[in-house]
């Protein structure tokens, strides 16, 4: 059975608690992504910070550039171990409605799996349809 760390990307980059709101928009447009780890100078993950959090809760709530991205960051995250199935890890996509999640060993970040990364390994392909189904399906008004 494949495990996480068989598809992760294991070169992941990251912004320190320290860095800027500026700072991470520029990392996310220079590596064509949309979400970030956040971690301690020891790698240990403390949170994360997507494209969205940058507008939502920096720029739009008109923070300046040079606020710590440790005050718009994500910090509740649902991560998983490099041993976790990738059934597994489908599901907790699913349940917690994330694309991506950070693999974590002892604390320390040690990649990131995300739903296309399932969805390009044929025996996960089907467990990511239905987590992508689950993530983008809309909650029923009452």
């Amino acid at each position: 059975m494949k495990t996480v760390k068989d598809i992760m990307t294991k070169d992941v980059s990251v912004c320190r608690t320290d860095s800027c709101l500026s700072d991470a928009a520029k990392m996310m447009k220079e590596k064509n992504v949309g979400a970030l780890p956040i971690c301690d100078n020891q790698g240990n993950l403390m949170g994360m910070v997507t494209d969205r959090d940058l507008v939502l809760r920096g720029y739009a709530e008109k923070q300046p550039e040079s606020t710590p991205v440790q005050q718009v960051m994500s910090d509740h995250l649902c991560q998983c171990g490099p041993e976790t199935s990738l059934e597994e890890a489908s599901k907790l996509m699913a349940e917690h409605q994330v694309r991506r999640l950070p693999v974590v060993e002892n604390g320390k970040m040690t990649g990131i799996v995300s739903l296309g990364d399932l969805s390009l390994d044929q025996m996960s392909d089907q467990a990511a349809g239905q987590a992508l189904h689950e993530i983008s399906e809309r909650p029923e008004l009452h």
